[in-house]
């Protein structure tokens, strides 16, 4: 069982490491009884990077992983790591474009984090900002499945979420939007253009107050059925997309 850094597990994750180098990835297993074709593949990329693939079986695999769908494939490496409130002048000051970021208010569930991060990535997201207590970081469960989106969108975890939001309207302009059940805007009537940072809240109980406070205009996803709420990843995906539907419309 490896004793430093942390496994990366699945045919995406690795290869998304191996892609863009954010993992540096010293040992991976594979199971010898699997001969399809993605595998075979990743395992050539392993070789053109230098990486040293040691054959073994599920059974071992699955040890190493608790069970997890491995898919065949486990490395060993670091993943990608957060980034700190600084690192947030330099995303924005360098962007010829209206900043988009996601925010997401104690997000825990590491699945829907990473399904988070999938769409960020899919949507042109610059980057998620996520407070650091009391929510979700980058685990090898997440990383596995964002599917290498944790490796391309810039993950930012913050001390003080509200501060931080107050500090992207005063020095940056940009405007909050904050998502919640009972706001009197729906979401297809807001504007979501130019420079945004779109709040998406916890799993349950939405976003905490000092957030709520903070944000410019609050939103809320039309439901048409008998059930009172989507899943954060799913709510997530759509309030993203229809922000990318109106910027390509209405470009800056």
């Amino acid at each position: 069982m490896p004793d430093r850094g942390q496994l990366i597990v699945g045919i995406h994750a690795v290869r998304s490491a191996l892609k863009h180098g954010n993992e540096r990835i010293d040992r991976l297993w594979f199971d010898a009884e699997r001969r399809d074709r993605r595998l075979r593949q990743l395992l050539d990329e392993a070789h053109r990077h230098g990486v040293k693939a040691r054959a073994s079986d599920k059974a071992e695999l699955d040890r190493m992983t608790g069970g997890a769908n491995h898919q065949g494939v486990v490395a060993h490496g670091e993943v990608p790591t957060s980034l700190g409130e600084a690192a947030l002048d330099e995303l924005l000051g360098t962007r010829d474009t209206p900043p988009l970021l996601l925010v997401l208010d104690g997000i825990t569930d590491p699945h829907n984090l990473g399904a988070c991060l999938r769409s960020a990535d899919a949507a042109g997201v610059h980057a998620v900002v996520a407070p650091r207590d009391r929510a979700g970081g980058l685990t090898p469960v997440v990383c596995k499945v964002a599917s290498g989106a944790a490796a391309t969108v810039p993950f930012v975890q913050v001390t003080n979420l509200a501060r931080t939001l107050r500090y992207l309207q005063d020095t940056h302009r940009v405007f909050v939007v904050g998502t919640a059940g009972d706001a009197d805007t729906a979401l297809f009537d807001a504007d979501l253009t130019g420079p945004l940072a779109l709040v998406m809240g916890a799993e349950g109980d939405g976003m905490r107050r000092l957030t709520r406070d903070t944000c410019d205009r609050l939103v809320r996803l039309p439901m048409l059925g008998s059930v009172e709420s989507l899943n954060v990843a799913v709510a997530t995906g759509v309030c993203l997309y229809e922000a990318l539907r109106q910027r390509r419309a209405h470009p800056a």
